[in-house]
Order: structure tokens, then sequence, then C-alpha cells
């Protein structure tokens, strides 16, 4: 028998930023890492909650160019036999730069 809620999954990693380096052309910040996956809930019996997905990291920032895009929310955990299924992870922030704005990641999707 299986009870209890499943691990959430983590946080994507930021980004790099873009480098500075005289004379190259404008840096693009890295695209932030994808939020992890939601473990499922219980899986004998079932009494137990899917796991969030995790947050999409931040785009990295770019001094010269444009910031990266966010990375993509991690996925929910699927339901139990009575819990229900987690959600999705929020879509990471876009970076910044004077090129323009890095857009926002996409969230995961629900379990």
């Amino acid at each position: 028998m299986e009870f209890g809620v499943a691990g959430h999954g983590g946080a994507g990693g930021t980004g790099g930023d873009s480098g500075t380096v005289t004379g190259s052309a404008p840096g693009t910040g890295d695209t932030g890492g994808a939020g992890g996956a939601a473990g499922a809930g219980g899986e004998v019996i079932g009494i137990g909650f899917g796991g969030d997905g995790g947050t999409g990291g931040a785009g990295g920032n770019s001094p010269t160019g444009h910031g990266g895009n966010g990375g993509t929310g991690g996925d929910g955990g699927g339901p139990g036999l009575i819990g229900p299924a987690g959600h999705g992870g929020a879509g990471g922030q876009g970076g910044t730069g004077p090129g323009g704005d890095g857009t926002s990641g996409q969230p995961g999707q629900p379990g």
C-alpha cells in the first residue's frame, strides 16, 4: 500500500549570460534550463498525489544583445488511484538585454 505525495520536479537552471568580448557580435543569453518532471502518484493502491513539475529556469541576460528565453516548466506527475494529478511547472522568465528581452518559457503539462 502506498500513500503520500510524490516528489516535485526540481527547478531548471538559469541560462548563462552572454559574453562581452570587445568587437564581437552582440551575444544572446542562453535559454534557461527546463524544469524537472515530477514523480507520479502512488502506484500500488495509489492514494497519492502527483508531484508538481519544476519551474523553468530563467533565461540568461545579455549586456550587448538579446536576452535568452525562459526554460519550459516541468510536467506534473500522473494521478494516483484516488489522489489528483500534479500541476505543470511555470515557465521561466526571459532574460534582459538592450536588443530585446527573451520570452517567458511555456508552462509544463499537468499530470
